[in-house]
């Protein structure tokens, strides 16, 4: 979890200087119909971090948590387009620096402990996976942002 942790810092930074070099324009376009805007990027990441956080709490008392979350709906509800885009930075940074926090304290007897995160049907994936994979969802992310 050392190296997960040390990843983490450094997407905080990178993303943090990215973000602010961008107009609001360019975070508030959309690269084609039906697809996210830069901040509905950056907002569904936030999404993921709250639900993989989640998933890392509950999962270490309840074997077996079904958890899972409509990426969509989550989207449009929060209205990240209508953010303030140093906000939406800020919110982001303090939810992957709490998510950060969860990871020190979970204990590595947890790491092997079960949660469901399938949708329709289960899907059992370690604690561990779940925060590795949250690196691994977390970059895929952040090249689309650079890129779009």
């Amino acid at each position: 979890m050392q190296t997960l942790k040390i990843a983490l810092r450094q997407r905080l930074t990178e993303v943090a200087q990215y973000w602010n070099s961008l107009s609001e324009e360019t975070l508030r376009q959309r690269p084609a119909p039906g697809k996210w805007s830069k901040k509905e990027l950056l907002g569904h990441l936030a999404d993921s971090a709250q639900n993989n956080i989640r998933r890392l709490v509950v999962g270490r008392y309840e074997i077996g948590a079904h958890i899972v979350y409509e990426q969509d709906t989550w989207v449009q509800a929060a209205d990240y387009q209508g953010y303030r885009s140093d906000e939406l930075l800020q919110f982001w940074t303090l939810l992957n620096q709490h998510f950060i926090r969860v990871i020190e304290n979970l204990p590595e007897d947890a790491y092997p402990l079960l949660t469901d995160w399938g949708k329709g049907t289960p899907e059992y994936v370690t604690l561990e996976f779940v925060a590795e994979d949250y690196l691994r969802h977390l970059d895929h992310h952040l090249a689309q942002l650079r890129k779009g």
